[in-house]
C-alpha cells in the first residue's frame, strides 16, 4: 500500500475559498517584521499571527517567520518593509507608535500610510499605567502627588520619544497640570524592555500597552493604577478606568496591531492576505490567545484599516500639538 506523507496529504486538501479566488500563493517563506523588541506588544502580536495564520493560508503554503528589526521608535523595521519588494512575502506588524504616532509627531519620519498596502487590523490594546508591586504608590493620585512634590526625581520607561508609551505619560502629566519634566523619560527599544526596566528598578513607573504588562500584572510583579477603557476589564476588576481616575481623556490612548505590506502589492496578493486575516476572526485559538495578552480582537478589512491609520495620525497630531510636542 502506498504511503501518503503529511505534505502530500496536505496537497490534496482544498484551498480556502478566498485563496482559490485570490489566485496567489507565497512562493517562499514569509517574513513578518516586528519593529520593536522581543517580548513587547508588537512582537507578541506578530508571533501570534505567525502561529495561527498558516492554518488559513492553504495547503502547500510556505512557513512564516518573525523578524525583529528594532530602532528609532519602530521606524527602522517599518521603513524596511516600505522598501521591500511588494511580492507578498514581506509583511509588517504595524504598531500604533511607529505607524501613527511617529508620522504624526516627527516630520522626518521616512514613510507615510501611502507607502504601504494595508491588509487588516488585528486588535486593539488598552493603555495602562503601572508601578512595581512594592512601590509606595497605591493609586494614580499618589503617583502624581509624588511627581508634583519632587519634579524630575522619578523616571518612566518609554520605547522612544514619539511612541504611545511616551506620549501617554506626557498626556497624563498635562492633564494633571504637571510640567513635562515632572518625570524623566528613559528610552528603550520596546515595551518589553520598558517592563524589564520597571522590574529592575531603573524606572519607577511606565505607561504601556496592556499586552506588554498583563503577565506581570497577573503574577503580582507590578501594580496597575489605571487602564484606558470605558469600563473595568473582567481580568482586572480592581483597576480603575481613566474616567474613574479623573482623567477621561486618557481613554483616547490605545495601542493596536495591524498587518501591512509594501505599497503596490498586487491585487491577488492583497485579496489573499486580507482573507487570511479575516479568517482569524473565526479562529477561536487566535481570539483566545489575543485576549489573554490583554488585547481586544478587532478584525478590519484593507480599506477600513487604512482609514483607521489615517484617523489615528490625525488624532495623535492634534494631541501632540495640544501638549506642545508638535
Amino acid at each position: 500500500m502506498t504511503s501518503i506523507t503529511r505534505r502530500s496529504l496536505a496537497a490534496l486538501l482544498p484551498l480556502p475559498a478566498f485563496a482559490q479566488n485570490a489566485g496567489f500563493m507565497p512562493d517562499r517563506p514569509v517574513t513578518v517584521v516586528a519593529p520593536f523588541s522581543a517580548g513587547g506588544a508588537a512582537d507578541l502580536a506578530a508571533r501570534l499571527f505567525a502561529q495561527h495564520a498558516p492554518k488559513h493560508m492553504g495547503a502547500g503554503a510556505p512557513p512564516m517567520v518573525v523578524e525583529n528589526r528594532t530602532g528609532a521608535s519602530g521606524a527602522v523595521g517599518t521603513q524596511y518593509v516600505a522598501r521591500a519588494r511588494p511580492d507578498g512575502t514581506t509583511l509588517l506588524l504595524a504598531r500604533v507608535g511607529s505607524s501613527a504616532v511617529l508620522p504624526a509627531t516627527d516630520s522626518r519620519t521616512p514613510y507615510t500610510p501611502d507607502d504601504f498596502t494595508w491588509l487588516g487590523l488585528l486588535d486593539e490594546n488598552p493603555y495602562v499605567v503601572c508601578v512595581r508591586a512594592d512601590a509606595p504608590w497605591n493609586d494614580l493620585r499618589a503617583l502624581l502627588a509624588a511627581m508634583r512634590e519632587s519634579p524630575g526625581r522619578l523616571n518612566f520607561a518609554t520605547s522612544g520619544p514619539a511612541t504611545i508609551l511616551d506620549l501617554g505619560v506626557r498626556q497624563m502629566m498635562a492633564l494633571a497640570e504637571l510640567p513635562m519634566d515632572a518625570a524623566q523619560a528613559l528610552p528603550f527599544r520596546g515595551g518589553g524592555d520598558a517592563l524589564v526596566a520597571l522590574l529592575g528598578g531603573q524606572a519607577q513607573f511606565v505607561g504601556n500597552n496592556l499586552g506588554d504588562m498583563m503577565g506581570a500584572i497577573r503574577d503580582g510583579r507590578v501594580r496597575a493604577l489605571v487602564v484606558s477603557t470605558a469600563s473595568r476589564l473582567p481580568d482586572l476588576p480592581d483597576v480603575p478606568t481613566a474616567q474613574e481616575a479623573g482623567m477621561p481623556r486618557l481613554a483616547e490612548l490605545a495601542g493596536w496591531n495591524a498587518v501591512a505590506a509594501p505599497a503596490n502589492l498586487p491585487e491577488a496578493a492583497t485579496r489573499y492576505w486580507s482573507g487570511v486575516i479575516a479568517a482569524l476572526a473565526q479562529d477561536e485559538a487566535w481570539v483566545s490567545a489575543t485576549r489573554r495578552l490583554g488585547s481586544v480582537p478587532r478584525i478590519l478589512g484593507p480599506e477600513e484599516t487604512r482609514a483607521h491609520v489615517v484617523a489615528q495620525i490625525a488624532m495623535f497630531r492634534g494631541l501632540a500639538q495640544r501638549l506642545g510636542l508638535g
